[in-house]
């Protein structure tokens, strides 16, 4: 099996920072595309960030202000969010595309989730 666990979420000031990990365990044979999504309360689940050979892909929203980056000798990814604005609040889920040993083919995974809240 594969998991996905997210860490780093909290409380904090606008214009203020968090950094956000989520490291996968498990039968990991290979991993993919690696991103952040969040979800504010009554909204739909919006792409934060992306990584993937090299290149990141970010949310115009957060363009300049976060940060994403993979450690694949660790098998995790993380957030840097710098300049936090109240409407960053939201609750923040990784995602990556895996190839497990048990499994032919790979398959989306999420993780369960962490709280970020910025007060203004």
């Amino acid at each position: 099996q594969v998991q996905l666990v997210e860490s780093g979420g909290g409380l904090v000031q606008a214009g203020g920072s968090l950094r956000l990990f989520c490291v996968a365990s498990g039968t990991i044979g290979s991993i993919g595309v690696m991103g952040w999504y969040r979800q504010a309360p009554g909204a739909q689940r919006e792409l934060v960030a992306t990584t993937m050979s090299g290149s990141t892909n970010y949310a115009d929203s957060v363009k300049g202000r976060f940060t994403i980056a993979r450690d694949n000798a660790k098998n995790m990814v993380v957030l840097q969010m710098n300049s936090l604005k109240p409407e960053d609040t939201a609750v923040y889920y990784c995602n990556e595309y895996i190839r497990s040993i048990l499994e032919s083919r790979g398959r989306e995974y999420w993780g369960q989730g962490t709280q970020v809240t910025v007060s203004s």
